[in-house]
């Protein structure tokens, strides 16, 4: 019998996918994911931002934990849809938190390491966010929301991060491999911002790996972060995907000036020592974790 019970948003996305796969392979957990787009098979269908569906599904579930991964993570659609992304990054999650409080929950909110300005890596969990884009500001007032509700949530910070894609466009990692297929005309990529690509497979391990260490020790509250190891540009991360492929590189072209659009950090890596110290050390070198998550997309 399941004894511990989570409640998963944004289950039909690309972390929430790895992470209801995680937590549904342990039967110690009762686990019930969310989704509105795109609900379908063992989903529960539900709109996070209308406030009777989202506590109906709760009160009836009584999770002991409520993992909140649904976001607007596109930073330049964030820059465009203030109010849009307000809705989903910051009032679902004060709704949640005012939930989990109610049925003596806690939530591990996912964040982002956009909270940072990128000017002084590695972050430690307890540095003071400073962030530069309507997306790092949206989290940054997320992670206040749930820090301010109990003492009892935790937030975790990861930054760009991919998995086995749907569509390309579902990862700002994979989008770039539209480009990188293409060799009958030059594929700019940015070859200025350090990022720290992330396998969703073993970001949703070291989620599970916290869940299971919180739920024998309920001191495990506040920051924590989760990364990838591997420094790369997005032109690192483009020829790196030509290369597992075996496509040509010659077109791929470094662009050495900051990116446009929304402002991004120039390096915000974290440091996951706190995670790490639980026994969440497996991480997947990038270039097999991107072969599999491009399999369906040749």
């Amino acid at each position: 019998m399941a004894s511990k019970r989570v409640l998963i948003t944004g289950s039909s996305g690309l972390l929430g996918r790895d992470c209801l796969k995680a937590f549904l392979q342990d039967p110690e957990w009762d686990t019930l994911g969310l989704a509105f787009s795109r609900a379908g098979g063992n989903l529960k269908k539900v709109d996070l931002t209308d406030s009777q569906q989202l506590s109906e599904t709760v009160r009836d579930f009584k999770p002991a934990v409520i993992l909140h991964s649904a976001a607007e993570r596109r930073p330049d659609i964030v820059e465009k849809e203030e109010e849009k992304t307000a809705k989903l990054n910051v009032k679902s999650t004060q709704l949640l938190c005012d939930l989990a409080k109610e049925v003596g929950a806690y939530v591990l909110f996912i964040s982002t390491d956009y909270v940072f300005d990128g000017t002084s890596p590695p972050y430690q969990p307890s540095a003071t966010p400073n962030p530069l884009n309507k997306y790092g500001l949206s989290k940054a007032e997320g992670e206040r929301v749930v820090s301010q509700a109990s003492s009892e949530n935790v937030v975790l910070r990861v930054p760009i991060l991919f998995g086995v894609v749907e569509k390309l466009d579902e990862s700002a990692v994979t989008v770039l491999f539209s480009k990188v297929k293409d060799a009958s005309k030059p594929a700019e990529m940015n070859h200025f911002e350090r990022r720290y690509p992330t396998s969703c497979a073993d970001l949703a391990k070291a989620i599970k790996v916290l869940a299971d260490n919180r739920s024998k020790n309920p001191d495990l509250t506040g920051f924590f972060h989760w990364s990838g190891t591997e420094m790369m540009t997005k032109y690192d991360m483009a020829v790196a995907m030509a290369e597992v492929f075996g496509l040509p590189t010659s077109h791929i072209v470094a662009d050495t000036k900051p990116a446009s659009g929304a402002p991004r950090p120039f390096d915000c890596h974290l440091d996951s020592s706190r995670l790490e110290q639980l026994g969440a050390t497996e991480r997947t070198p990038f270039r097999t974790a991107v072969k599999d998550a491009l399999k369906n997309c040749l």
